[in-house]
């Protein structure tokens, strides 16, 4: 059951890395792809149908975590509360910026909306990265410091805007498709960058995994006896609605359609 755990753990989070590394990657890069108004609902609407299906895997993630490996769990909240509170904060406002552009007066807002976006965006790939730096060398207890923490949440980022390049690169159209598909490069398809991408980010949460002591943090057996296999049940399902979510929307964005 302990291997089964471990197994789901790292199955919803690279899971959330690939899927939800799209649409912050591609968050991050808004004002960049979107120089006006509906250029950016444009961007915006590339990754609408997705995000919140995304967060579903971070959701199980934090589920798994907490239900299987309390301990380790323990040890995460109370040894990287910071960086949580950023990863946290980044994506509060990202999802603020997301819901409420449509529902206020003028461009004025709708800008300060698209900020959000980017802003918070920045902030959960910048959080992500802080947080990995510590779990790659086997330390939750305590968050990174000095310039291994910086070049890490540095790097991770840049992995995160790399990943919503490519996935820009797939879903958008006009002027905006231009801008993503000149940084990712015209050699090669757009899927190609997007697939190469979503296997590095995929790698950071098995990395960290492997430097964590999971099977000495894991719950009892009765815990995991109960939990494992309704887990089990559930995961299925889960794939297929993100399967069913992706095949439907997966034609290129022509109209600044959203939410």
């Amino acid at each position: 059951m302990e291997t089964l755990a471990i197994a789901l753990l790292a199955f919803f989070a690279t899971g959330w890395f690939v899927l939800a590394g799209a649409d912050i990657g591609t968050g991050m890069l808004t004002p960049w792809l979107g120089r006006d108004d509906r250029e950016r609902r444009l961007v915006l609407a590339s990754f609408a149908p997705f995000f919140l299906g995304n967060e579903v895997w971070l959701v199980a993630t934090a589920g798994v975590l907490v239900g299987c490996f309390p301990a380790l769990e323990g040890e995460l909240m109370s040894g990287q509360f910071p960086v949580l509170v950023a990863l946290l904060t980044g994506w509060i406002v990202r999802d603020v910026g997301l819901w409420s552009r449509g529902r206020g007066p003028g461009p004025r807002w709708r800008a300060g909306c698209d900020t959000a976006v980017a802003c918070g965006s920045w902030a959960v790939a910048l959080a992500w990265g802080w947080l990995l730096a510590a779990l790659l060398t086997g330390r939750p207890y305590a968050p990174a410091t000095g310039p291994t923490a910086v070049l890490t949440a540095l790097a991770v980022a840049a992995l995160f805007a790399a990943h919503g390049l490519g996935f820009a690169s797939l879903r958008l159209t006009g002027a905006p498709y231009e801008r993503a598909r000149r940084l990712v490069g015209r050699a090669g398809r757009p899927w190609q960058s997007f697939a190469l991408t979503g296997v590095l980010l995929g790698g950071l949460p098995l990395g960290a995994g492997t430097a964590l002591p999971l099977a000495e943090r894991a719950a009892d057996p009765a815990t995991l006896g109960l939990l494992v296999p309704a887990l089990l049940v559930v995961t299925p399902l889960l794939v297929a609605v993100q399967a069913w979510t992706w095949h439907a929307f997966r034609h290129r964005v022509t109209r600044p359609s959203y939410l």
